[in-house]
């Protein structure tokens, strides 16, 4: 039976195994081909290929890490057709979604309604989203000698990420030399530059919530990044005191979001866990689309997609993403922490704000007496 056949079945009779198969419902796969379709409908196709057969072939090339050549076998189609299905498709869904899926902020409000969902929801305020970068593994390009070459010995391109509370990227930048350390990644990306020349629409100081203490707003990161004006990071070391492990749990669990975030994102579209064997332009293409995918189906299907316990939660519990696959590994240190004082000063008093009266949350001196920190 061949795979298309085989998809046709599983809509009509299986719909557990075609979610597994496409990470779609019916519903969502076909609200999708419905966006797409004329986009990659060609007029007098020499290939007979349908669009509705060409969006099959690049969900499962992508969702399941399928090699080319098994979707050659499966789909009974040539290989140099596949590779043109796949990269087509992933140009088209970027297209298409990215304007309506992965919309950047840029507006005030549209960061303060960000902000709003950390603090509702994770107890951080002035927060505008969660920041990482992760290596996505290739195929070593031909005479890229050590460019594309990272500290985990593999060859891969970077992705630096933000995300939301609801578990869905904001901003991308992708396919910075996995080889790149120590401030170059972070630095010379389009993301960093434009906080650097405040060129996002970030909103104003604004005070804390119920409070008169005016602090920025920021993205919360992890050690890797610098501690800035819009980055807030934990406080380094062993020796901490109180207020400074109190400051770095109530951090830590608002960054949780975006290592679930790739959690889910890599474990939905398990090609990021391959070595991508594809040009360095079409991989950028291939990673482009699993990223407006994952939040089209974070927001058509959030229930389905990222149902209950799929991600980790407060005490300790690991998300069921974790069982499906390892998590991405994390690019390392992104830029060398020489900050300004007014930073030390801005984390100073956002920590002594989260242990006061308006600030804290009732778990976090218990949390911090028992050892159950977040990591």
């Amino acid at each position: 039976m061949g795979g298309f056949q085989y998809y046709k079945n599983m809509k009509s009779w299986d719909k557990d195994q075609f979610f597994k198969y496409t990470r779609m419902t019916v519903a969502a796969f076909e609200k999708l081909l419905q966006k797409i379709k004329h986009h990659i409908e060609r007029q007098l196709r020499s290939d007979g290929i349908s669009p509705e057969e060409r969006l099959v072939i690049t969900l499962q090339y992508l969702s399941q890490g399928t090699s080319m050549q098994a979707l050659v076998w499966n789909f009974h189609v040539g290989h140099a057709t596949v590779h043109c299905i796949v990269n087509e498709t992933c140009q088209v869904l970027w297209n298409v979604l990215s304007p309506i899926y992965l919309k950047s902020p840029n507006t005030e409000k549209e960061w303060k309604d960000i902000s709003d969902g950390f603090w509702s929801r994770w107890n951080f305020p002035n927060c505008i989203g969660a920041l990482d970068g992760k290596h996505i593994n290739i195929k070593a390009p031909a005479k890229s000698g050590s460019l594309y070459f990272n500290y985990k010995k593999n060859f891969s391109i970077v992705l630096l990420a933000a995300c939301d509370s609801a578990y869905k990227f904001t901003l991308v930048d992708i396919g910075a030399y996995g080889s790149s350390s120590d401030g170059g990644v972070f630095k010379n990306s389009v993301f960093g530059q434009r906080l650097e020349e405040d060129d996002m629409y970030v909103p104003k100081n604004s005070n804390l919530p119920f409070s008169n203490v005016q602090m920025p707003y920021f993205f919360v990161a992890d050690e890797a990044f610098p501690l800035k004006k819009v980055i807030m990071r934990p406080y380094p070391g062993k020796n901490l005191s109180r207020i400074q492990r109190i400051f770095n749990y109530r951090l830590s669990r608002a960054r949780q979001l975006i290592e679930n975030t790739f959690g889910i994102f890599a474990a939905r579209w398990r090609i990021l866990k391959t070595n991508i064997n594809a040009k360095v332009e079409n991989v950028d293409n291939i990673v482009k689309a699993v990223v407006v995918l994952h939040n089209y189906c974070q927001t058509e299907l959030s229930h389905d997609y990222c149902p209950p316990n799929y991600v980790d939660t407060e005490g300790m519990t690991n998300g069921g993403w974790r069982d499906e696959q390892t998590p991405l590994t994390s690019v390392g240190r992104l830029s060398t922490n020489v900050s300004r004082r007014e930073f030390y000063e801005n984390r100073n008093i956002l920590a002594d704000y989260l242990v006061s009266d308006v600030g804290k949350v009732s778990w976090q001196e218990q949390i911090i007496d028992s050892g159950l920190l977040l990591n």
